[in-house]
């Protein structure tokens, strides 16, 4: 438990530093590095080693340009990019199909595609709500992304811990439980509200929030909404990383986090509120919430 409150410590430390970086494209290649680690991760989970290099290879320039596809120029390539990246897959496995298998293969781009569509998310939420015109709500909304994931998490635990009896999914995920489940639900939401709470006090101080608009009670009850969605889609994500494991055979994606596991150990969760939340302030929040 020590381990993993310094840890957790760290990683929130990191966060704000990267956050400081935010309107520059540091911010961009930063969530694209991260993003790889958590490709390498599936990468390994699938079997992969030093001998198929050649399957991850095209996935690190390919990461990279999805990540600053937000300018003009990268965008303008991307869409041939994916295609030359898909072309280039499917002659490795003609070229190599004695060594390749096209089952795993075929695990490693779809579990990447889903990583990239996640932190693609964070991206697009900088790019859809600049700084100039929406203030901080960008940072805010990635914040809220993390906090319905993560303090979702932390209900769940702690809720199935002295209360859970009944399995959720007890082959896939034996620990988590049904009470577990509902805790998450209400923390997510609570928490989310705190946050919108918070930053309703601190951006109000700076005329930075939703672009001075203000925060009103639809806002308030948009965002317990979201946070109830987002946490079953958090709940999603995390047992969807739970069979590919249970699958594949590993404990745990990586270790560069002690006590927590590897990149996608944590993001699990996030995997789909990102994408989910994206959406929601893209089609809904500033025409509904307000």
């Amino acid at each position: 438990m020590k381990t993993r409150i310094i840890t957790s410590a760290v990683a929130l430390v990191v966060l704000a530093l990267v956050l400081v970086l935010f309107d520059s494209v540091l911010f961009n290649l930063i969530v694209a590095a991260v993003c790889l680690l958590a490709e390498w991760e599936v990468y390994h989970a699938f079997g992969f080693g030093r001998r198929e290099w050649i399957v991850f290879a095209p996935l690190v320039p390919y990461t990279v340009l999805v990540m600053v596809s937000t300018m003009p120029a990268a965008w303008a390539v991307l869409l041939p990019c994916s295609l030359l990246v898909a072309l280039y897959l499917c002659v490795c496995l003609l070229w190599r199909h004695a060594e390749l298998d096209f089952a795993r293969m075929s695990g490693v781009v779809c579990f990447s595609g889903l990583v990239i569509l996640c932190f693609y998310s964070l991206v697009y939420l900088k790019h859809l709500l600049p700084m100039e015109q929406y203030g901080s709500d960008a940072i805010y909304f990635i914040l809220l992304i993390l906090g319905m994931a993560w303090g979702g998490d932390s209900a769940a635990y702690f809720t199935g811990r002295f209360l859970g009896k009944h399995k959720l999914a007890p082959v896939v995920s034996p620990h988590k439980t049904v009470e577990g489940a509902i805790g998450e639900v209400f923390g997510s939401m609570l928490l989310a509200v705190v946050i919108t709470a918070i930053y309703e006090q601190i951006g109000g101080l700076y005329s930075l929030m939703f672009s001075g608009v203000g925060i009103t009670w639809r806002t308030y009850l948009f965002i317990a909404v979201m946070g109830a969605i987002g946490s079953g889609l958090g709940i999603l994500g995390d047992l969807f990383a739970s069979v590919v494991k249970r699958q594949q055979g590993i404990k745990d994606y990586g270790k560069i986090f002690p006590g927590h596991g590897g990149i996608l150990d944590r993001f699990d969760s996030v995997m789909f509120i990102a994408p989910f939340v994206t959406l929601a302030v893209t089609l809904l929040f500033y025409r509904v919430a307000q």
